[in-house]
């Protein structure tokens, strides 16, 4: 059995070797490989006087045990069973073992643990799972989309928000609540080379998910150990390049072998196809996304830039729905009128007879929709929001596609840009040249060296006197190279002296955080120097001002940068400043991002569009800009401006004549965002997992300091126990306060959803610790004997169906006394834990008729009650089930017959979802956790 998951059930051992341990838990079908040295297992074996059962369901009364070659047989009285041969779902009498042993724990071990078993029932039931842990601001849209998403049987969805939105986020709140509640344990997360270091940190670092990052040495070093072995069966969360995967045939193939439940692709229309050359990347996309059950495609291109990629993106989802590019094309464009309906709902207008007619011709086949319709005809504002609820839902790219746009959100700063033109003085000749191979040299140009020694550059000498005005406000730096930062600080420290943070990727990852950390303190640096890889991932907003000391030639690279601070959130407006010598490169990338594309104060929609018409050009007149003709020069610039201010406005035109009201509407629905915030800010609220930490560091003996409200200072030294979950060597610094957290990254989040949190739960579970306790009861006249017991319901279910939505694992406490009463409701169990003391549970024991006869009755009556109770509970559970999933059919099924974005598939999925859920609630078994023996008398008897 698992030690750690006593839930999935009795386990065989399939395979052992190369220092693993593989075990199948065949009544849920789970398969589990674990390191052989420190396996959470734990050998079964029954003996003389247990009952157990068979695989067929027969009770058997073991008479005796015989073991041949390490196998165990039971021998009862009619037959013998081999013990591969028991039911996978039976339960260990382990709490009575000890009682009749009489091996106690202490009365708040008992309670810790009693505790610990109804926190973890409500937290597994939680609607909110997987999103209380995130380190992230409370984003409405992006919740919205993570319960959408997360809550589908097999979630095949693009992903396409604006730059800026945070689809990054949504796609990690969904991994999230999919790992935590085990639909998905095999997870490929595919990304650009650029954007593997960025993932790795989004996902440890506000969902503690450590995604192993997988390349060729990687790969070739498992071989090496294990030659024949496919890598990537190797872990089972992995974070790899598509670029790695498109050059090598035989890692593709590998990973394509290996299965996933889910796979996640970044940046999906880099994903290029046509129907006679589809690229290398999308074959390879395509061939997993045929193994793996969920599919999640990020990508903010709009399918206005290309109709023909975005159809082939939309096959991956669902390639049986959609076969054929012309009548993709067809149905697109069928969608305005209903759109316009919609548009109209949402404002409050009143559909116009015209749509009335049109609408009725939609629902002719549904008589509650056509029931809706004629509300709405008469003025009825309920039935105009259900109207528009029912027109959603039949949207048909809106069940596979969620796209939110900065033009419908709001909480956007104003971006206002402070180009500073800076004359190059008596050398400028000098300057010039140095700039403008520092310019090549940024663009790629590999056989030239650039000269970094700026003490005397007119751009440091700019900042400095910036940094002098702005004080005391922190100043965010982002430049292209670690040399060039280096030299920054190195310069500034000639000029002025201020508190000043590196932050490049030569520091290890601790370093960059203590760095980014000692920015984001009130009294800490004024100025962080950052290379490129500041502009991926980070959180600066608690800055306003941003120096580009030099620009990138990619629209979408300066807007990443500039989203450290422009982010949804963003308290105040931001400044952005950019130093350039006149007459230089810089000036030629400046003028054009701020003239031509407007890309300073505004968001740039289509970047990769307008680069690609005319990025050319502008690198070209940037090398020659300051050795060209002036007057030639200056007029070639003012050209280039005028074409791309006016591909800009064209491109913007297109773009928003092509968006999709209907789309956007469905990809985000305030009522149920704020149901979930709701819910998210109310855990936030309640201190109850406080005061649990503050027990279960003191039971496991974790050193604690208080350094402020609501964080500490986590010290391992004194662990009683190997390892405690997610605790560094070095120890820890770890909040509850998400306000806290999400100023200071290198500060632990502890949430419910924390695996140090989820780790320690099943670290006590897992152990003896608690489940047999002895307590006094002290009272002066009553002598009586009570038994306090924890019995589990739990259903032994596929991880897929989510049992935990209608029945996890569910505590049920009993108290019993020695006359075979219930006494659980004049015995609660805070009022009584108040009441316990210590004690001596041995003089009790030795009493035969106590150990043999009352305690063995009370324990079989307990069973009993609890059998009746667990009865209640399947039932509630059933029709709670039921009457969920049965509508989801019903809804299902009708929104088939008018949007064949519903999968059959899908439907099917249901139903089946359905059946099985409802056997398994009705075979859930009870099994006795622990139990605590309560004297209730006076202290002194026993002694």
């Amino acid at each position: 059995m698992s030690e750690s998951e006593p839930e999935l059930g009795l386990a065989t051992v399939v395979h052992t070797g190369e220092g693993r341990v593989q075990v199948l838990f065949s009544a849920t079908g789970e398969t589990r490989t674990y390191a052989s040295d420190n396996a959470p297992l734990k050998r079964v074996r029954f003996r003389i006087g247990d009952t157990v059962k068979t695989n067929d369901d027969k009770e058997l009364t073991v008479k005796e045990v015989i073991e041949k070659e390490g196998l165990l047989l039971y021998v009862g009285q009619d037959q013998a069973v081999p013990e591969a041969e028991l039911s996978a779902s039976l339960s260990l009498r382990g709490p009575e073992d000890r009682l009749f042993a009489g091996r106690f724990d202490e009365p708040a071990t008992f309670e810790l643990r009693r505790l610990t078993l109804e926190l973890l029932h409500r937290l597994r039931k939680s609607p909110v799972r997987g999103f209380v842990g995130g380190r992230i601001d409370l984003i409405p849209h992006q919740l919205y989309i993570a319960q959408e998403v997360a809550s589908r049987q097999a979630p095949r969805v693009m992903l396409s928000d604006e730059v800026g939105l945070g689809k990054t986020i949504e796609a990690g709140l969904i991994l999230h609540r999919l790992l935590l509640s085990e639909r998905a344990n095999r997870i490929l997360v595919l990304v650009p080379e650029s954007l593997v270091h960025q993932w790795f940190v989004e996902m440890l670092r506000r969902f503690n998910v450590w995604l192993n990052i997988f390349d060729e040495e990687r790969c070739a070093a498992i071989e090496a150990g294990d030659p024949g072995a496919n890598p990537f069966l190797d872990d089972q969360l992995v974070l790899t390049s598509i670029n790695f995967l498109a050059s090598s045939p035989t890692r593709s193939a590998q990973a394509v072998a290996a299965g996933w439940d889910v796979l996640v692709v970044d940046e999906a229309h880099h994903l290029k196809w046509s129907k006679e050359n589809p690229s290398r990347e999308y074959q390879i996309v395509e061939e997993l996304s045929r193994q793996s059950e969920g599919l999640l495609l990020l990508t903010a291109t709009p399918e206005q830039l290309g109709m023909e990629s975005h159809f082939a993106r939309l096959q991956l989802l669902d390639p049986d729905r959609h076969h054929d590019l012309a009548s993709f094309l067809a149905e697109s464009r069928d969608y305005k009128p209903t759109a316009d309906i919609a548009e109209k709902l949402l404002t409050g207008k009143k559909p116009t007879r015209k749509d009335i007619t049109f609408l009725g011709n939609l629902f002719a086949h549904n008589a509650e929709l056509k029931e809706h319709l004629e509300k709405v005809g008469k003025g009825n504002a309920e039935a105009s929001q259900a109207l528009l609820k029912d027109l959603l839902d039949m949207h048909g790219p809106g069940r596979v596609l969620f796209r939110n746009t900065r033009a419908g959100m709001t909480g956007f700063p104003k971006r206002s840009a402070h180009l500073a033109k800076l004359d190059p003085g008596p050398k400028a000749e000098e300057w010039l040249d140095r700039v403008s191979t520092e310019f090549a040299v940024d663009a790629g140009e590999a056989n030239l060296k650039a000269s970094l020694d700026l003490t005397k550059d007119p751009r440091i000498l700019w900042l400095v006197d910036l940094l002098q005005k702005l004080d005391p406000q922190k100043v965010l730096l982002i430049c292209r190279t670690i040399e060039k930062v280096e030299a920054i600080d190195a310069a500034l420290r000639r000029h002025v002296s201020i508190k000043t943070g590196i932050f490049h990727e030569g520091l290890t990852l601790v370093q960059r955080d203590r760095n980014a950390a000692w920015f984001a303190e009130a009294d800490g640096a004024r100025l962080l120097l950052c290379s490129e890889i500041g502009s991926e991932g980070r959180n600066f907003q608690f800055a306003h001002h941003l120096v580009l000391f030099d620009l990138p030639l990619n629209p979408e690279l300066l807007e990443q940068r500039i989203g450290r601070l422009d982010r949804i959130g963003q308290t105040k407006d931001i400044h952005i400043h950019v130093p350039y010598l006149a007459h230089s490169p810089q000036e030629v990338l400046a003028r054009w991002y701020h003239e031509g594309l407007d890309a300073f104060e505004k968001n740039l929609e289509g970047g990769n569009e307008l680069l690609l018409r005319f990025g050319r050009a502008v690198h070209d007149l940037a090398l020659e800009f300051s050795v060209a003709d002036r007057s030639e020069a200056d007029q070639e610039l003012a050209d280039l401006l005028e074409r791309t201010a006016d591909g800009r406005r064209e491109l913007r035109q297109v773009l928003e004549q092509g968006r999709d009201r209907l789309l956007e509407m469905n990809s985000f629905r305030a009522p149920v965002a704020r149901q979930i915030i709701e819910l998210i800010q109310k855990e936030d609220r309640q201190t109850d997992l406080e005061d649990y930490l503050l027990s279960m560091f003191d039971h496991f003996g974790v050193h604690i300091e208080e350094l402020a409200p609501h964080t500490w200072q986590l010290n391992p030294q004194g662990i009683i126990t190997d390892s405690f979950p997610a605790m560094p060597a070095e120890g820890l610094i770890a909040t509850c306060d998400r306000r806290r957290a999400l100023g200071r990254e290198d500060i632990g989040f502890l949430t419910w959803d924390h695996p140090m949190v989820t780790g320690a739960m099943e670290l006590l579970l897992g152990s003896e610790a608690g489940n047999c306790s002895f307590a006094v009861l002290p009272t002066a006249g009553e002598r009586t004997l009570l038994l306090e017991l924890a019995f589990i319901l739990e259903a032994i279910a596929a991880p897929r169906l989510h049992m935990d939505r209608f029945l996890p694992a569910t505590p049920i406490r009993l108290v019993i006394n020695h006359k075979l009463e219930n006494v659980s409701e004049s015995h609660p169990g805070k009022v009584l834990e108040e009441r316990l003391r210590k004690g001596s549970p041995y003089k009790l024991l030795d009493n035969e008729q106590l150990a043999r006869g009352t305690l063995p009755a009370m324990l079989h009556h307990a069973s009993t009650l609890a059998e009746t109770g667990a009865e209640t509970l399947r039932q509630a559970a059933l029709k709670e089930m039921n009457q969920l999933l049965g509508h989801e059919v019903q809804r299902l099924k009708t929104l088939r017959q008018v949007n064949d974005h519903i999968r059959p598939q899908e439907i099917i999925m249901a139903e089946e979802q359905q059946k099985q859920l409802a056997t398994t609630i009705l075979q859930a078994r009870t099994r006795l956790d622990s139990l605590r023996l309560i004297w209730k008398g006076p202290p002194e008897i026993l002694n």
